[in-house]
């Protein structure tokens, strides 16, 4: 199937749920992009900020760039001029950062909280408590042009459903306790950031507001 296919084919599959597709089109030429955006998408993850950088300028203006990869405080001034969301927020001083060089470029940028729910060390994220002690700090407080969003999550590299359930069910039960105890009264605070190529209608069935899909839409590199 064409990249167009497989996005009609997975926009198709959402209707009617929460959930809105980000293409992942990290290593992905912007040529390749491009067929996507006509497509209809308008939601792009990429990994490594300098990959994002490069594409952003050769692209509409009207793509939503999402960070989901990890990122190193020095490399925030890439993205803090057009940025919209980072899904990896893993520290108070990557909060920060983003802070700082989103009110240098008069924007406010979001962020998700990623947490760690994978079975696997290797990958990363904040526990429950970590995200606690952020949010409750006087520092998180003072912050003005970052806007957390919601969480976000990657599950362990699985064909067993039940784990995987878990896993998305405990990122949404984290979603839940942030939401009741430090955003109550702010809608923007919605997003829930979980599910893949390989999983992302078992993420949508437990509650997933953003798939990041890439395989199975430009299929498997090579």
């Amino acid at each position: 199937m064409s990249i167009a296919e497989n996005i009609h084919r997975i926009n198709a599959e959402l209707a009617g749920s929460a959930a809105r597709l980000v293409v992942v089109t990290k290593t992905h030429p912007v040529e390749r992009l491009q067929e996507a955006y006509d497509a209809g998408a308008r939601i792009f993850g990429e990994n490594r900020p300098q990959e994002m950088a490069a594409k952003q300028p050769q692209l509409p203006a009207d793509v939503e760039w999402h960070l989901i990869g990890q990122l190193q405080t020095n490399k925030v001034k890439l993205l803090a001029p057009f940025v919209h969301t980072v899904q990896s927020i893993d520290s108070l001083k990557l909060l920060k950062e983003l802070d700082k060089h989103a009110a240098a470029n008069g924007r406010t940028i979001n962020g998700l909280l990623q947490f760690h729910i994978a079975q696997e060390e290797t990958k990363s994220g904040l526990t429950l408590a970590e995200a606690n002690e952020i949010l409750a700090s006087e520092e998180f407080q003072r912050l003005r042009h970052v806007r957390l969003t919601g969480v976000m999550g990657v599950a362990t590299f699985t064909p067993d459903e039940a784990r995987l359930r878990q896993e998305f069910q405990q990122l949404r039960s984290h979603f839940q306790q942030l939401k009741a105890t430090y955003f109550a009264t702010e809608p923007a605070f919605y997003e829930i950031s979980m599910g893949m190529s390989g999983d992302y209608q078992l993420a949508v069935a437990e509650g997933s507001t953003l798939v990041r899909v890439g395989s199975a839409i430009f299929g498997s590199r090579g």
